[in-house]
């Protein structure tokens, strides 16, 4: 398979303008050996602007999972699973240990943020956030909060090399990977009707709404939904409108003097009893023993 059509042509960096922070191998390998940071280490940073003719190909693999964002112009990724357009407002994430190329486009070249991450607990959440190499490529809900985390790795990342900027580093670079991990629509793909279809729920918790009803709306079968429902969430839509719901009901319990009877038609229960029993199964403990429970 052909990772990069044009190698010769390809620079890996070197842009006007550009910025970008490489940490030593020895040091990475030092803080890797430190049980309080070697759950994630940022290895590189940086950013290049409008970075014409860049690309890069990557035949061996490498330890550090690979993530770019594309705040303007278009490029593309390849992986062992085909070639993905990217454009702006987009981030692609290549796992660690995986053979890949990237490019930006001859006639719009990307301008790109982008940060390389090691560490012990990198290719677990990876795998759970589906981010994989058959579906590197997602869409930003908040392009403007990811380039920002990843502008605060590379503040921290040119402050020094001590184990506090690292650590800095790190916490940003979790704040980002978190977010991407949220961001569960790739292209071409269903996730964003899935992720309107738990936001629709999120802003009607308190609703009847059927699994058949949200299946119309995203245009898929119900058993097709709810499969991807469960995988987008991790949980089926019944349960997933529940916890909603106990959030709600944790809320009045914890911030009002609503009684029991009240919280439960306030969250979307008739039947008071039903709701105590349901509360209680989710927490462990009446509606009434989880408000008189110290908390904070």
């Amino acid at each position: 398979m052909t990772l990069f059509t044009d190698p010769a042509r390809a620079i890996p960096d070197g842009f006007p303008g550009e910025k970008m922070l490489v940490l030593p191998r020895p040091r990475v390998r030092e803080v890797m050996s430190k049980p309080g940071m070697s759950h994630l280490v940022v290895t590189d940073c940086g950013y290049f602007p409008e970075a014409r003719s860049h690309g890069r190909i990557r035949r061996v693999p490498i330890s550090q999972a690979v993530v770019i964002i594309c705040s303007k112009g278009k490029g593309w990724c390849s992986t062992e699973e085909g070639r993905f357009d990217v454009h702006a407002g987009q981030a692609i994430i290549l796992p660690p240990h995986r053979v890949h190329s990237y490019g930006a486009d001859a006639h719009d070249p990307w301008t790109l943020w982008w940060l390389h991450v090691d560490g012990l607990d990198i290719d677990g959440f990876l795998s759970y956030a589906g981010m994989t190499i058959e579906a590197p490529v997602r869409t930003l809900s908040d392009m403007y909060a990811t380039v920002s985390l990843v502008a605060e790795v590379i503040q921290w990342m040119e402050r020094d090399t001590t184990d506090s900027s690292l650590l800095s580093a790190a916490g940003a670079a979790w704040h980002l990977m978190a977010l991407l991990a949220s961001d569960r629509s790739s292209v071409g793909g269903t996730g964003a009707a899935i992720e309107q279809a738990a936001n629709y729920l999120r802003s009607h918790a308190n609703k009847r709404v059927s699994v058949t009803d949200l299946a119309a709306m995203a245009g898929l079968s119900n058993s097709h939904f709810a499969t991807l429902f469960r995988s987008h969430t991790g949980f089926a839509v019944l349960h997933f409108q529940t916890q909603l719901r106990m959030s709600n009901a944790r809320e009045f319990l914890d911030t009002t003097a609503m009684s029991v009877e009240e919280i439960a038609r306030a969250v979307g229960y008739e039947d008071s009893f039903y709701f105590a029993r349901l509360f209680k199964k989710v927490h462990g403990q009446s509606p009434s023993a989880y408000r008189k429970h110290d908390k904070g």
